[in-house]
């Protein structure tokens, strides 16, 4: 892992919650709700409480992982007992999958877009190694 790709959070309201950080804290939005951290590397942003996106498990966060090989991060975190779901998302943002650790906190985890503006920044070129084992 080389930074984090983003930061998810939920809340009742979603809308009130992001005018608060906008007014209180400065983060600047952009059109689709979101902020972009780290010269547009690092996304920020709030989900409505009842999003599936997070899992099933009620969890209220989720952060993301820049890796530079999402297959074999996955690999990894499979041989280490994690659950890790078959499905592989694939936009102009990247390549993305989702782990689950040992104690149900689920994260995602994103590889470099093919082609795409947001093909820069720190994006690891190491391979991860798990921070599940034990």
């Amino acid at each position: 892992m080389s930074c984090i790709g983003g930061v998810f959070f939920c809340a009742h309201d979603p809308d009130a919650l992001r005018s608060w950080y906008a007014e209180h804290l400065g983060v600047e939005l952009q059109a689709f709700g979101s902020s972009l951290f780290e010269g547009g590397q690092t996304v920020w942003s709030i989900f409505a409480d009842d999003t599936d996106y997070f899992g099933s498990s009620g969890q209220q966060s989720m952060i993301n992982y820049r890796v530079s090989d999402l297959d074999a991060m996955l690999a990894e975190l499979r041989e280490a007992g994690a659950s890790v779901e078959a499905q592989i998302e694939e936009s102009e943002f990247g390549r993305f999958g989702w782990a689950t650790d040992p104690e149900g906190n689920r994260s995602s985890s994103g590889s470099r877009p093919r082609t795409s503006p947001y093909a820069r920044g720190c994006w690891s070129t190491r391979r991860i190694h798990s921070s599940t084992r034990g």
